[in-house]
């Protein structure tokens, strides 16, 4: 069964390692489903540590406002 075959209409998804989001690292993806039951998968991505930044602070213009660059 495939990783997509797993995903369920009403599912939720939780990223339960978002704390160590790192580029070239795996992210883990529990997915509940109504039923009470749980499957994880692992993700790739193509984040970089500036992209890693933005998502943090929520916005690359969040990130600049935290770091008081904004005139």
């Amino acid at each position: 069964e495939s990783d997509y075959d797993l995903i369920r209409e009403d599912d939720v998804f939780n990223f339960i390692d978002l704390e160590n989001f790192a580029p070239d690292k795996q992210l883990t993806l529990e997915l509940a489903h109504s039923d009470g039951t749980e499957d994880v998968i692992k993700l790739n991505h193509t984040y970089n540590a500036t992209q890693i930044e933005w998502f943090k602070a929520g916005s690359a213009l969040n990130l600049i406002k935290q770091q008081g660059n904004v005139a």
